[in-house]
């Protein structure tokens, strides 16, 4: 049995996942970000009570296919960007998500936007924006690192996309910090 989870956006979100099914004595096959996987079917009661406790934590289980395709696409894209890995800017991310979600890319493009009235494209950029501003605060990598990092051109390709989206400029966010970073699960 597969449970699609919405707001499962992090290695912290999998954690509390965890407490909460050892609050309600489940034992999980898998855990991933926006999937929980049992090895035998669960009662209505046992969903019931799981789906109370998720919800306490700010997780929704998910009954709507679509619903769960959009939320897979995100969970595939926040653990691309959020990954401690380079950003490879030569894979096309449309044939990443079409890997993972066995549906034709040009449906899961359309139940995306309007649904969550952004293009997936649009959402990506947003990711790396955000990952940007994290690495901005931690202050441990060059700008050109960052670049290099998510994948980005070059520096100027990184400053341009990241005024359009904040107003600022990321020496200027730097500085001021303003601009709060917001979490994942509010993109």
């Amino acid at each position: 049995m597969k449970l699609s989870i919405k707001n499962m956006v992090c290695q912290r979100c999998i954690m509390v996942v965890k407490l909460e099914l050892e609050k309600n004595n489940l034992i999980a096959d898998t855990i991933q970000l926006g999937e929980i996987t049992f090895k035998e079917a669960l009662s209505e009661e046992q969903i019931t009570l799981l789906k109370k406790g998720l919800c306490a934590h700010g997780f929704e289980v998910l009954d709507d296919r679509k619903a769960m395709i959009i939320e897979k696409v995100k969970n595939i894209i926040v653990t691309i960007i959020h990954s401690t890995e380079e950003v490879d800017i030569k894979r096309n991310y449309s044939d990443i998500i079409a890997q993972q979600i066995p549906i034709d890319y040009n449906y899961i493009s359309s139940i995306f936007s309007s649904s969550v009235g952004i293009t997936i494209e649009q959402f990506l950029i947003l990711q790396r924006i955000e990952r940007v501003k994290e690495l901005l605060v931690y202050n441990e990598l060059s700008l050109s690192e960052i670049a290099y990092k998510l994948g980005y051109y070059n520096v100027q390709h990184l400053s341009t996309q990241f005024k359009k989206i904040t107003g600022l400029t990321p020496s200027h966010f730097k500085l001021v910090k303003e601009n709060k970073r917001k979490s994942l699960d509010q993109l």
